[in-house]
């Protein structure tokens, strides 16, 4: 495990992870759309992130993070405070449950998500490999 989330050492380890993982690539090999995750401040992480991946057809082409300024757009935006993120990164809280409760809100469309399940739990899982 190198870094810790959502810093930029961490995000550029779940890239990797990502892209050498064969069964997140099998599952995701039809998967076209790119992702910002917007970390929002709670009393855990006292800063705003926005953390930008370009998934396409099972590797992740780049991850990076956005300052403030940028307004960059994506097919998905995930929105949500840190400590949800991190409870869903921990185990804690399901993928689905979470964005089915607003926890976790998404921008896009969830009709994609939801014929898509199986790319966003293995998603979900390799970000869990690379956070411990």
């Amino acid at each position: 495990m190198s870094g810790t989330f959502p810093d930029d050492e961490w995000l550029e380890t779940f890239k990797t992870k990502l892209n050498q993982d064969e069964r997140y690539g099998e599952i995701a090999s039809k998967w076209e759309g790119d992702f910002i995750f917007d970390i929002e401040p709670d009393n855990q992480f006292h800063q705003r992130r926005r953390l930008y991946l370009d998934l396409w057809h099972g590797k992740c082409r780049e991850a990076y993070s956005l300052d403030e300024d940028n307004t960059t757009e994506a097919k998905f935006t995930l929105a949500g405070s840190y400590t949800n993120f991190f409870q869903v990164l921990q185990g804690n809280i399901d993928p689905m449950q979470a964005m089915i409760t607003r926890k976790l809100r998404v921008k896009g469309s969830m009709a994609y998500m939801m014929r898509n399940i199986p790319v966003v739990l293995d998603f979900v899982r390799c970000a869990r490999e690379v956070t411990g």
